[in-house]
């Protein structure tokens, strides 16, 4: 039980990360998904410009440890999803370059945002 847990706190993990790198976009389906996209960028870019541990690390790590695993060998989850969230060889160089990448990709998202709803105010 504990195992399939942790496994979905990966899964949500991943999700969140890639909702945080690409949701502006979904501005363009559905106008107020702004509202979570927003903070969720952020706290991204926080987390890696600062070196801060996203709450959703230690519960995956309880859970896990709660489970009797030691770690994150074997599953698909373990396998595919791990080295995505957590990629080896992850410095705090890295993690500040990953955070400007976040940044920027969001601040690009959000000037085309701003651009396509400019152009429907004034239609």
């Amino acid at each position: 039980m504990y195992r399939l847990l942790a496994d979905l706190v990966v899964v949500i993990h991943l999700a969140l990360i890639v909702y945080g790198l690409l949701g502006g976009l979904l501005f363009f389906w559905r106008r107020w998904l702004i509202i979570f996209h927003l903070p969720l960028a952020v706290w991204i870019s926080l987390i890696e410009f600062f070196g801060w541990i996203c709450p959703l690390t230690p519960l995956e790590n309880s859970l896990r440890l709660a489970g009797d695993e030691a770690g994150y060998d074997g599953g698909f989850i373990e396998h595919y999803l791990l080295p995505i969230i957590y990629p080896p060889g992850l410095t705090r160089h890295v993690a500040l370059l990953l955070g400007l990448a976040a940044l920027g990709l969001n601040l690009l998202i959000y000037t085309t945002v701003w651009h396509h709803w400019r152009r429907l105010k004034v239609k």
